[in-house]
């Protein structure tokens, strides 16, 4: 019974792969699966490799051996203890973003989500729980989906983890970070997080990994981690899909 429903599926995929032949999700040219890159997007996504800032998880020059620290992480540690990203924010990756975040592809959160797991590997190793970076309920309501949540819940299938997505809550409507300063980010989210009274039990004591879709400054998964390590969180951390990172210096959303 089991081989024959497994028989029947293989060849319901084989079918749709006559009717509908897979392509690249970032420039639709011709693939051999579904849910993949053609290897020209392949080789325009900017993997983030180590050597890397430990702390901040942005990628060194030159390697200078292990478990060091980039000046920034060292000037101005973060609230979180470690963050890590598949790729720079920028070519493919970008694209890739904005046709999840704004394009209503949230069937891309399956392949960014098996990446950011590959990437953060070492995160999810010692996480106890996994949730994503929540939008507000007015900015819910508009997008409709939240695509940190998309990418939480495929991270933590991949890892095996117990994911919390109400774990953390956006009680503040704040402005849009887009060209704001970094101290403008830092006072826009003041406030904004809460761990609901509810979910405070999920949290004490607990190693949490925090997913969104992209870092950028900092501001926004500072925020978050604070709101966390309040409500009696023991670590956290954060995995994104991908981070700006601008002539070699941090970005720390």
């Amino acid at each position: 019974m089991q081989r024959g429903r497994l028989a029947f599926r293989a060849g319901l995929r084989g079918l749709i792969s006559i009717v509908y032949p897979p392509v690249c999700i970032a420039c639709q040219a011709a693939t051999g699966e579904a849910q993949a890159l053609c290897p020209a997007c392949w080789g325009g996504i900017g993997f983030i490799e180590r050597p890397y800032c430990e702390r901040l998880g942005t990628p060194f020059a030159v390697d200078l051996g292990p478990g060091l620290l980039s000046p920034a992480a060292i000037a101005d540690p973060p609230v979180f203890t470690r963050a890590r990203a598949v790729c720079r924010f920028d070519g493919t990756a970008r694209e890739l973003v904005h046709r999840l975040k704004y394009g209503d592809r949230i069937e891309l959160s399956l392949t960014l989500g098996r990446m950011m797991a590959q990437a953060g590997r070492e995160l999810l190793g010692e996480a106890e729980i996994v949730a994503p970076i929540p939008l507000h309920r007015t900015r819910l309501w508009s997008r409709r989906f939240n695509q940190a949540a998309a990418l939480a819940g495929v991270v933590a299938r991949q890892a095996k983890l117990p994911l919390a997505p109400n774990l953390l809550a956006r009680v503040k409507r704040t402005r849009q970070q887009v060209g704001l300063t970094r101290s403008q980010r830092a006072d826009n989210l003041q406030g904004a997080f809460r761990v609901p009274d509810a979910m405070r039990p999920q949290v004490e004591g607990r190693r949490v990994l925090l997913v969104d879709d992209v870092l950028t400054t900092g501001a926004t998964a500072n925020a978050a981690a604070r709101a966390l390590l309040r409500a009696g969180a023991r670590d956290v951390d954060i995995l994104t899909f991908a981070r700006v990172v601008t002539d070699g210096r941090e970005g720390t959303t």
